[in-house]
């Protein structure tokens, strides 16, 4: 096939309404002119990384939405939109896994061009970790601080399944994926360029790994500890087996 003739035709600018709606034209030029690649793979880099930051432009704007709609006690609202936040981390976690298609040489390739850039300076991750927490802060006092409830109430003693339990898990599984898409990051750092090479340490790596311990919502992950404790406290930490009974 003539690649020059394709060339031409991914590029866009046709004027038609999709494009003109889409801005193609704008869009298709944020990666560099296939002549200026380093190698066949690195097309696949830059855009994988430009959707993923379009992908977290998407979940800091529906943030901004849960904010103000958790500070009206909207919880239907603050439910749907929350789903989809976890829907965009699912599709930024599965893309990653197409990186996993480089071998290691074409990846070390593609960093040359990265100059000392990471993930870490990252636009859409930075937003992100500065909003979470202040959504823990609407979250606690619309519906813990003004309702007179604690996390214990909510999960145990008065649990009921209600809009501020379910919320809760919505703030949790939002910190799961967030901690998942970390995780799935750094094994791909280990498989593409390994993580005990002399040259990482103490960079951007270390950073990651740091984060990928991090909870956005720690409350939430304590009260399962706490739950579990009283529990242990009640009925035993080590139980007898079943198996004990037995004929």
């Amino acid at each position: 096939m003539e690649r020059e003739t394709f060339y031409a035709q991914m590029a866009g600018g046709s004027g038609l309404d999709y494009e003109l709606y889409l801005n193609t034209e704008a869009l298709l030029a944020c990666q560099k002119p296939f002549s200026a690649l380093c190698n066949h793979d690195e097309l696949q880099f830059q855009i994988v990384h430009q959707v993923e930051e379009l992908w977290m432009k998407l979940i800091a704007y529906t943030l901004l939405d849960i904010d103000e709609h958790l500070a009206q006690g909207a919880s239907c609202r603050v439910l749907s939109l929350f789903g989809r936040c976890h829907r965009v981390l699912r599709l930024m976690i599965a893309q990653l896994e197409l990186l996993e298609t480089m071998s290691p040489k074409e990846y070390q390739e593609i960093r040359l061009q990265l100059g000392n850039g990471s993930g870490q300076e990252s636009p859409g991750f930075r937003v992100l970790v500065q909003m979470l927490p202040h959504i823990w802060r609407t979250y606690q006092s619309e519906y813990l601080e003004k309702r007179a409830l604690t996390l214990e109430q909510i999960y145990n003693s008065q649990y009921r399944h209600d809009d501020a339990y379910v919320v809760a898990e919505c703030l949790m599984e939002l910190d799961e994926l967030f901690q998942k898409f970390r995780w799935h990051h750094i094994l791909l750092i280990h498989r593409s360029i390994g993580m005990g090479a002399a040259s990482l340490k103490g960079r951007s790596v270390d950073l990651l790994q740091t984060g990928a311990k991090h909870r956005f919502f720690p409350q939430l992950w304590e009260i399962r500890s706490q739950m579990t404790d009283a529990w242990g406290g009640t009925y035993g930490r080590v139980r007898d087996s079943i198996a004990d009974g037995a004929p």
